[in-house]
């Protein structure tokens, strides 16, 4: 409330005269859902994405970037705010009808920002950051500063092909006919057309589905990575293709809007892929605070300030999002509260020797392993909850082993889990209906309980790893031992932001 009190004065300081002044840049923030470092073509990846090839190489391409977290929902909550993901409320994914987690209104996003500096703001596509659903009444994206918005509450159902859940502006759309990629763009190309005001400066969030499952392309470009057309890899990568060819169609309209002088585009993922083989080197995958579950593309175009052809290799996140869009609009962040992100703006703008970063990059999320990760330049410290949840563990591996035992009797195991394991697959899914089932329950008692918040804030950490990125960013070889030194001035830090946002963090049993 306090932040929200400081913000509304922050808000009513703006004369008029600043809001007429020099008109500021458009924002387009472009994210995807589960795709990996190394699945792009410009990070040596397989799929090919002439269009992001093209940002990319039309301005700076960070090779250590990082989500906010390493799951969906916590991650676009950091994205939007700023802030460690427990901060603003979210500590796991995010399940409507099964939580009172959403995003807190208290924060202070992006769109409400730039909204209060005269922007109109538009977020299209998945958002997952808390939806009315039955008697669990919530805030919408208009609660979060967001002026038109057409969204799911979390993924496209039943797949990415003619889905069936999107709402626009609080009211159902129903089944809709094609890829959900084509739709958020078709619509954001609509808004443009016929709701954004000639000369207001916009901020345009789209937030794809793709290549998050249950995963759906057309078999056209599904083929040009495979002759099986059932094959989950090239599904996945056609699913990438797909978006990036909405993304030209995107741009295309843009160019045409306005000047491309007068746009910032950013692009990235909310966290890192569930496919091992989509995370080049990196250990684990999506889920983990271990590199391959948080690296992710971090793509900055803005022709005519931000130079051309750049590679940043110094780290990098989506929780620096909104003090850079303050730096590069020329905006100040909000009035009384506390960023975890850093303003990289200099790095943007060929001014690398002004920045400082005023707080290591930290990532917090309860259910996972590693718990918690700081980066402090080429060292990464992590560490492991010591406490554990309380959960039916007999009655998981039982439904686990149901599931398997049923895809290899159909014969469809190899099928089902080809280029990811059996275990991701069970919070990724099936296309086995009877699979399906079975696996609904098991996520049900495998899902984020808010009982187990009291635990979280009184709990600790044990068994600490310490790599060194620049020798060794895979992680295999944990130096702690060789570095006490290190590992107590970073474990020091840790536990100093960790019990900030520990004092910041809500807890829903008691809302």
């Amino acid at each position: 409330m306090i932040r929200r009190i400081l913000f509304a004065l922050f808000i009513v300081t703006i004369s008029a005269t600043s809001l007429a002044a020099e008109r500021h840049p458009n924002v387009v923030l472009l994210l995807a859902d589960d795709l990996g470092w190394k699945d792009i073509g410009c990070y040596g990846g397989p799929v090919k994405t002439p269009a992001l090839d093209s940002l990319a190489a039309r301005g700076i391409r960070f090779t250590d970037f990082h989500s906010g977290a390493a799951v969906c929902s916590p991650s676009r909550a950091t994205t939007l705010t700023g802030r460690t993901n427990l901060r603003a409320g979210v500590y796991s994914w995010i399940a409507d009808y099964a939580q009172n987690t959403h995003l807190l209104e208290r924060e202070v996003t992006i769109a409400e920002l730039l909204k209060s500096h005269g922007y109109q703001t538009c977020h299209l596509g998945k958002w997952h950051l808390g939806m009315t659903s039955g008697q669990r009444k919530k805030p919408d994206p208009s609660d979060h500063g967001f002026d038109y918005w057409f969204a799911t509450a979390n993924n496209a159902q039943p797949s990415h092909r003619n889905p069936r859940n999107f709402v626009r502006n609080g009211k159902p759309v129903g089944e809709m006919e094609g890829y959900a990629c084509d739709l958020v763009v078709d619509e954001a190309i609509h808004w443009l057309e016929s709701h954004h005001q000639q000369d207001t400066p916009f901020f345009l969030n789209v937030w794809f589905h793709e290549p998050h499952a249950p995963i759906a392309a057309p078999d056209k470009i599904v083929s040009r990575y495979g002759t099986d057309l059932k094959d989950p890899a090239a599904i996945y990568s056609g699913t990438i293709d797909n978006t990036d060819r909405a993304i030209a169609r995107l741009l295309e309209k843009l160019a045409d809007v306005d000047e491309p002088e007068n746009t910032i585009i950013i692009y990235s993922s909310d966290n890192g892929s569930y496919r091992a083989d989509r995370v080049g080197h990196l250990r684990a995958t999506k889920g983990s605070n271990y590199e391959g579950g948080i690296r992710v593309p971090g793509i900055f175009h803005w022709p005519g300030h931000i130079p051309e052809s750049g590679v940043e290799e110094r780290p990098a996140g989506l929780v620096d999002l909104l003090p850079t869009i303050c730096g590069l609009v020329g905006i100040d962040p909000p009035a009384g509260v506390h960023l975890d992100g850093s303003d990289i703006s200099p790095l943007l703008l060929g001014k690398a020797e002004k920045f400082k970063r005023h707080q290591p990059l930290f990532w917090l999320l309860p259910g996972s392993g590693p718990t918690i990760a700081l980066r402090e330049e080429n060292y990464a410290l992590v560490a492991f909850r010591d406490y554990e949840f309380p959960k039916d563990h007999a009655r998981l591996d039982s439904l686990k082993s149901e599931i398997a035992a049923l895809l290899k009797q159909r014969g469809t195991y190899k099928e089902e889990t080809r280029g990811s394991t059996f275990d991701k697959m069970m919070f990724e899914g099936f296309k086995d209906r009877d699979a399906e089932k079975l696996r609904g329950q098991f996520i049900m008692l495998n899902m984020f309980s808010e009982r187990y918040i009291p635990a979280i804030k009184k709990g600790g950490y044990r068994r600490f790893e310490l790599y060194n990125m620049k020798e060794d960013s895979g992680q295999k070889t944990n130096i702690a031992a060789q570095h006490p030194g290190i590992v107590q001035r970073l474990k020091k830090e840790m536990l100093r932001i960790n019990a900030s946002v520990m004092a910041d963090a809500p807890d829903w049993n008691k809302k």
